[in-house]
């Protein structure tokens, strides 16, 4: 069964009557009987090479920024686990899936959800990266999400019951949300979103806490606020990046002549709103700046611009690479989207499926392709810097605070995989969670065993180099 065959629909010439939600969710059922959900808890066996392969990645990064990578990765079991999309995908190519292809964030890790401000300046609650997202298996998602929450609750000393009520609890928030989202209309599907300030009813006093907090910190964490820790002004009143090696460094001289260009071509891909409100600044600097963990090595840079009363604006421009879930995972794409990354790069693929996960997004989000420092053509998307952008650190929750926030994120995994036409389908053969959770409870500490040897065997090496 596949995602792409209900694409055509509207489109079709005869008309016909679609199938209902029970027709649906009566075909998801039927699909367990071919693909039980006991399969999804299938470890690949295939023979594997995780060392290579991250050594492999790294031949596309920036030289000088690779022993960060590096270093950033074998901190600890879970920033290695953060780093590692295209070993998971790797590992998901070669076992049986449920063939309901959605589109999929790719690197749904627990750390990659979080806060940021909607074109109304409210603070929702979302995913907030999209780098590798593509089409792909619904359920690959949602392991990479629940082996997350295995290793995080490993990695912050939990003991196993708290973990195990985390990750059953998320699996059966994910079936709930899903179960819900079906029975709205597709485009009140396409409203939902989940605003930070109307998530404290029903929660723990501690809980409230920790998400009072979290978002206090999110509102904090505006451009304008980053332009005054990162900028400086000189005698004629020009704003300029303060160089912090290794994490912000001068853009190469090389690039500086082009980046008018490079903004000319962003621009044409930003809405005529963005293009306009664009008009009242002027390019005054741009830096080099790394970013995440396994992002580490792309090229990433900061463009700061300010107006005639010094009023600034910072866009990030980050590099985009080719999606793990296709590349690594063997997934082939529709062919919309590959036709769209032949026209205008893997950029267009990040933003046009950020707009499709995400409940609201950035208005400020474009992509261009262009020559950068003497690299060939390299595909970049665009998007505003720190605005309101922020996080909750798992390993620092209490249990219950722990398994609320890994609920949270199942939520909003659900409420992204819904806005496929298959969504009844998927909730029909998820059902209510129970048995679903106890296949990939046993599966997420299996890969979390799994990840931490990878981890292991990463540090060695590194340590064997040195």
């Amino acid at each position: 069964m596949n995602a792409l065959a209900s694409s055509d629909t509207f489109t079709q010439a005869d008309w016909s009557v679609p199938d209902s939600l029970s027709e649906r969710l009566e075909a998801g059922r039927r699909l367990r009987r071919r693909v039980p959900r006991s399969a999804l808890g299938e470890l690949s066996v295939a023979e594997r090479d995780p060392i290579g392969l991250i050594a492999e990645q790294n031949t596309t990064r920036l030289p000088d920024l690779v022993g960060l990578r590096s270093e950033r990765m074998a901190e600890s079991p879970f920033t290695f686990y953060r780093g590692t999309a295209a070993i998971m995908a790797a590992d998901f190519a070669p076992v049986a899936h449920s063939g309901l292809l959605v589109p999929s964030c790719g690197d749904a890790h627990i750390s990659n959800f979080g806060f940021y401000a909607s074109p109304q300046r409210t603070l929702v609650f979302d995913l907030n990266d999209f780098d590798e997202a593509a089409w792909a298996p619904w359920e690959w998602d949602l392991k990479r999400m629940l082996a997350s929450v295995v290793i995080a609750g490993q990695a912050s000393s939990r003991d196993q019951p708290a973990v195990e009520s985390a990750v059953l609890g998320a699996a059966r928030s994910y079936a709930a949300a899903l179960r819900g989202a079906v029975q709205l209309s597709p485009r009140d599907r396409y409203y939902t979103h989940f605003d930070a300030d109307a998530g404290y009813a029903g929660m723990s006093a501690q809980t409230r806490k920790v998400l009072k907090k979290a978002t206090k910190q999110a509102r904090k964490r505006t451009g304008e606020r980053a332009a005054r820790k990162l900028t400086v002004a000189d005698e004629t009143g020009r704003m300029r990046f303060v160089s912090m090696p290794p994490t912000m460094t001068p853009i190469d001289p090389a690039v500086r002549p082009q980046l008018r260009r490079l903004m000319a071509r962003y621009l044409e891909t930003a809405s005529p709103d963005i293009h306009l409100l664009l008009r009242h600044y002027v390019m005054s600097d741009a830096a080099r700046r790394v970013v995440g963990v396994g992002s580490v090595g792309t090229r990433c840079a900061l463009v700061l611009l300010q107006d005639g009363d010094s009023h600034a604006l910072v866009l990030q421009s980050k590099e985009a690479n080719r999606s793990v879930l296709e590349q690594y995972g063997g997934i082939p794409q529709p062919r919309v989207l590959t036709e769209l990354v032949q026209r205008h790069g893997e950029g267009s693929r990040v933003v046009g499926m950020q707009r499709v996960l995400q409940a609201v997004s950035d208005p400020f989000l474009g992509y261009l392709r262009a020559e950068v420092d003497g690299a060939g053509e390299v595909d970049l998307y665009v998007r505003q810097f720190h605005d309101m952008k922020g996080g909750i650190e798992a390993e620092t929750l209490d249990d219950e605070s722990f398994e609320t926030y890994a609920r949270a994120c199942a939520v909003t995994l659900a409420r992204a995989h819904a806005q496929t036409p298959l969504a009844g389908i998927i909730s029909g053969y998820v059902g209510r969670g129970r048995g679903l959770g106890r296949v990939l409870l046993e599966w997420g500490y299996a890969y979390a065993e799994r990840s931490r040897a990878d981890h292991a065997a990463f540090a060695a090496s590194l340590a064997a180099k040195a």
